[in-house]
């Protein structure tokens, strides 16, 4: 269990981040053609996961818009913008912004990968959702990077992130 602070006020995770240079858990998650994409359908390539509680709030959204300027300008890696929106609020917010360089996906169906992964928030007004991290995951599958952003109202450490690939 990991805590970290929502306006100053600490809230619990379930668990906390897998641990650098293992093997990052498999995952399933959902697509905005509501297709199942998994951790290994990326075999081979670099992987910034972008997790938040939702991309209709302000830090969220300004997440996904920033890696969104970045990730075009990476070789052999792809950026995976996690949350518990609906794939449909997902497109929306991606075709109203001109968000195209990011992939979306959704952790709706069965809230796994938010508990496989140690960052569903288990208290306070936020319960149930993801908490704002940052997974950096290499072309073996390993995890070369983590980030729990200890005040979910800020922004992760885009440099910091973006570095370690």
């Amino acid at each position: 269990m990991a805590t970290i602070n929502l306006k100053g006020n600490p809230i619990e995770t379930v668990g906390n981040l897998p641990n650098l240079n293992e093997k990052a858990p498999e995952f399933t998650l959902t697509a905005s053609d509501l297709s199942d994409k998994k951790l290994s359908d990326f075999t081979g390539t670099k992987l910034v996961l972008n997790i938040f509680p939702s991309v209709d709030t302000g830090t969220c959204a300004a997440s996904v818009r920033e890696f969104n300027k970045k990730a075009s300008e990476l070789n052999n890696t792809k950026v995976v913008c996690i949350s518990k929106d609906l794939p449909f609020a997902q497109g929306r917010f991606c075709g109203a912004e001109g968000i195209e360089n990011v992939i979306m996906l959704s952790d709706f169906r069965d809230g796994n990968f938010g508990k496989e992964y140690g960052l569903e928030i288990t208290t306070g007004p936020l319960k149930g959702l993801h908490s704002r991290c940052i997974v950096v995951i290499d072309e073996k599958g390993n995890v070369v990077y983590t980030e729990q952003v200890d005040e979910i109202v800020d922004e992760p450490n885009y440099v910091k992130a973006l570095n370690a690939l």
